[in-house]
């Protein structure tokens, strides 16, 4: 070869080792840079000079023009990245599961520093009190301050599960927002990585990488799944509809509740809609929600994936109350939301002891001679009263109850203690006609306190009386919450050990990276001699020779 050939040859050798070295020290710069994956030179033969061809021959005689910068590639384990990224949403999805458990626990427990076990206690002490001397003033105020007492503990609590339904609402609008917003930086980088790469001689490795921390974010929060075309985008599908397609953007949208103000995610593109006058669209969800709620909750179906789902599912898409543990309404949404399960359950206690203590009144009141009834009304006297209506129709008979019509229902939010009875308890008297003490009206009132005749919800069968009922609900949610725990502990053991895989293949190793520097230094060093061998023979044969 003439030595002017060999000089390029040395010059490509410097080339590549000063290529390989700005890569090494790109590495080792990004080392703890988060979602940085390690960068790995290839190098190749330059184009070779074929001398002559001979058939005859094992090989044509050819020479070498030296070594090419290939391309500088990511070093990724694809497997290793899905198992990853499913594993993360399935953790994701039990954290908020287990954290919604925690959260209505001490909602149960503990309230404003007082347990509302402590007030359900106390009235069933001062219902005891009272049996003693049904005729005492004293014990007839103190049953009926611990009425309002009890109701006022029992509307804290229900109050605070309430507000943790709407800080769940609150979190659920936060990360479809997030889901949004990364789709769009998804679609931006997607156009920005084929515009570099389209000609095949760069690589753009710095976009890629904040593209899969995206998409790691992504798949904590919904279950997705991804693939890549050849020209370099990724296309994106959340809950088996696309997100992210090439250069576009299915976005998520929000349909408010008029009720309630809950939020239900669904998919825009897939929804019908009407237009209002002023340009505004209605949209019709029906078959366009991100999540079917109902299904059951299975790590075989992929159904536990994904914080948003966890979220919505702990919310529930409702207020409940007593009526949603009738059998024909409890239906998979009640029964898999944390906070709707709890919220029937309590409300069903309350609901119970309100109409029971009504209902012992009422049939042993005689309107005839006016015991046990309004003064004013002639009614039986309630303490536990809606605050709709008094709960009877003009002629005196009792309304019952009706499901449809929330007004109707004695529960939490339509409760009040008889302010009658605050202003003068001893209306109740339980003092009959002929001046005799009512004690059998009170016994009644204790055999209703004490009766196995209430069950938390229509899965389970163990009866109960409204004491016991009560820590029967508390240590269903302990219960439920140490299953969570030891879910999420085992999910997290999993994600830990998959992370910690894939980091030894994308991670950057600081002894690696160091001893690749001196490899491609001793190279770069090698090619330098090289180029001044070729430099000394060319100035000795233009200058000894040439003479």
């Amino acid at each position: 070869m003439p030595l002017m050939g060999s000089l390029y040859i040395g010059k490509s050798g410097l080339q590549t080792s000063q290529n390989a070295l700005n890569t090494t020290a790109h590495n080792m710069s990004n080392a703890d840079t988060k979602g940085y994956v390690r960068q790995q030179v290839m190098l190749g033969t330059g184009i070779y000079n074929t001398i002559k061809v001979d058939f005859k021959a094992v090989a044509s005689q050819q020479l070498g023009l030296g070594v090419e910068y290939s391309k500088t590639r990511q070093v990724r384990d694809y497997f290793l990245d899905q198992t990853y990224r499913k594993e993360l949403g399935r953790c994701e999805f039990y954290t908020v599961s287990r954290d919604a458990l925690e959260e209505v626990e001490f909602l149960l427990d503990e309230m404003n520093g007082e347990t509302f076990q402590g007030s359900l206690n106390n009235l069933w002490t001062s219902v005891q009190e009272l049996a003693k001397d049904p005729s005492s003033a004293v014990t007839q105020g103190l049953l009926i301050e611990r009425c309002s007492e009890f109701l006022n503990r029992a509307q804290s609590v229900y109050g605070g599960l309430k507000d943790y339904q709407n800080n769940l609402n609150a979190s659920v609008k936060q990360k479809v927002d997030t889901i949004n917003e990364y789709a769009k930086q998804i679609k931006e980088l997607n156009d920005s990585i084929r515009y570099i790469e389209v000609g095949g001689f760069e690589e753009a490795n710095d976009l890629r990488d904040t593209r899969n921390r995206l998409v790691d974010e992504l798949a904590g929060m919904a279950n997705i799944s991804y693939s890549e075309d050849i020209d370099g985008n990724i296309c994106i599908q959340l809950e088996g509809e696309d997100l992210v397609k090439r250069d576009v953007v299915y976005e998520i949208g929000l349909d408010t509740d008029p009720n309630t103000g809950f939020y239900t995610p669904f998919w825009i593109h897939n929804a019908k809609y009407t237009t209002n006058s002023d340009g505004t669209r209605v949209y019709n969800i029906e078959g366009a929600k991100v999540f079917d709620l109902e299904m059951v909750v299975s790590s075989d179906l992929n159904t536990d994936v994904g914080s948003l789902k966890s979220t919505l599912m702990a919310r529930g898409d409702h207020i409940a109350n007593y009526t949603d543990l009738k059998e024909e309404n409890y239906s998979n949404s009640v029964s898999q939301s944390v906070v709707m399960n709890v919220m029937a359950e309590f409300d069903q206690l309350i609901h119970n002891i309100a109409t029971t203590m009504n209902k012992v009144i009422a049939d042993n009141a005689d309107p005839n001679t006016g015991y046990l009834c309004d003064p004013a009304t002639g009614k039986p006297l309630q303490i536990f009263q809606k605050i709709a209506s008094d709960g009877y129709a003009a002629d005196g008979t009792y309304m019952e109850e009706d499901q449809d019509i929330n007004e109707t229902l004695y529960t939490i939010d339509n409760l009040q203690i008889n302010q009658k009875l605050l202003q003068q308890p001893t209306l109740l008297g339980f003092v009959k006609n002929d001046d005799s003490v009512d004690f059998e009206t009170m016994e009644q009132m204790k055999a209703a306190f004490m009766a196995q005749s209430n069950t938390l919800n229509p899965y389970v069968k163990k009866t109960s009386n409204f004491i016991d009922y009560y820590g029967d609900l508390v240590s269903q949610v302990a219960n439920s919450g140490s299953v969570f725990i030891s879910v999420l502990t085992n999910q997290q053991k999993t994600v830990d050990s998959t992370f910690a895989a894939r980091e030894q293949i994308i991670g950057v190793s600081q002894d690696e990276e160091l001893t690749n520097m001196v490899k491609f230094q001793n190279a770069y060093n090698a090619s330098s001699r090289y180029i001044n061998v070729i430099d000394e023979m060319l100035e000795h044969i233009l200058n000894t020779l040439g003479t």
